[in-house]
């Protein structure tokens, strides 16, 4: 797990730097469109793009940024691949990857994928480009990234889900030094309650024994007065 986040964190900072240079890019299928004489069709796959690189790309700039553009894609596709082999998935994993798959596919239609926020690719466009022409394929990366950080947070998420039971019952069960159990502030408290009440029993006896004592009579004078 922790080598598909490196790469997909490689992948991020891969894509960034693409991000930078969007008004690169978009000149680049400009500049291509028109040797091929494709003005009227909005780019609608990746296939069309690598079309446009091998047969009418003709300036070093633009060849670099597409070439960018694809070799982001396929670092996608393989991670699209490392991530069946790692884990085996569930209901919801396995529908994130394969959307992943069938946008990343060469001839999938692009043309009506739209990145939102937080994402500002389709923002940066002119209304008419975003509206038609590029805001498809400006909108690819971005979002099959976010579905691949999606798999990542929600397999973290049930790994975590199955350890934590475990760990829970262990830190309830473990002892804490800093503090003591319990039971032996509980202990003296309830010796010294058992202390004072017999205590208090032998008082009572020696009371009850004291003033239950049978009197000495006085010894016996003749009626008079007496000194």
């Amino acid at each position: 797990m922790n080598e598909v986040v490196e790469t997909l964190r490689s992948i991020e900072e891969k894509y960034k730097l693409f991000q930078q240079q969007q008004f690169t890019f978009i000149r680049a299928l400009d500049h291509t469109r028109e040797e091929a004489r494709d003005l009227i069709k909005p780019v609608r796959s990746i296939v069309q793009v690598q079309c446009y690189r091998d047969h009418h790309c003709f300036n070093s700039t633009d060849r670099r940024i597409l070439n960018m553009f694809i070799s982001i894609c396929n670092d996608l596709r393989n991670l699209c691949q490392k991530l069946e082999s790692v884990h085996p998935g569930d209901h919801v994993t396995n529908g994130l990857l394969e959307r992943c798959k069938v946008l990343l596919n060469d001839s999938n239609d692009l043309s009506a994928i739209r990145a939102t926020y937080p994402h500002g690719v389709v923002n940066h466009l002119s209304f008419h480009e975003a509206r038609y022409y590029y805001g498809g394929v400006v909108s690819l990366l971005p979002v099959v990234i976010d579905l691949l950080k999606e798999w990542v947070t929600h397999t973290k998420r049930h790994v975590l889900h199955k350890v934590s039971p475990g760990c829970a019952i262990c830190r309830k069960e473990a002892p804490n030094p800093q503090k003591s159990p319990p039971v032996h502030f509980a202990a003296p408290t309830s010796k010294s309650n058992k202390d004072t009440v017999q205590l208090q029993e032998k008082d009572v006896q020696k009371y009850l024994l004291e003033n239950q004592r049978p009197k000495q009579k006085a010894p016996w004078r003749p009626p008079g007065k007496h000194p």
